[in-house]
């Protein structure tokens, strides 16, 4: 697993030069967020694409 210094790092390598502050917010913001999921999948357990499909139904259906 990396460091958040060493993603930052590797964002900024990637962006191009003309990032704004926003685009860089907005890129460490999204990276953050998809790390969340992945650790709360990973605690509380995914739900299947069948699962959910039923969810939706049984809420489109209420």
């Amino acid at each position: 697993m990396q460091t958040a210094v060493s993603e930052v790092k590797e964002l900024l390598n990637r962006l191009p030069e003309e990032s704004s502050y926003e685009d860089i917010q907005y890129h460490l913001y999204v990276i953050a967020k998809i790390q969340q999921g992945l650790a709360r999948a990973e605690s509380e357990g995914a739900v299947s694409h069948e699962e959910v499909e039923k969810q939706f139904e049984q809420w489109l259906n209420d």
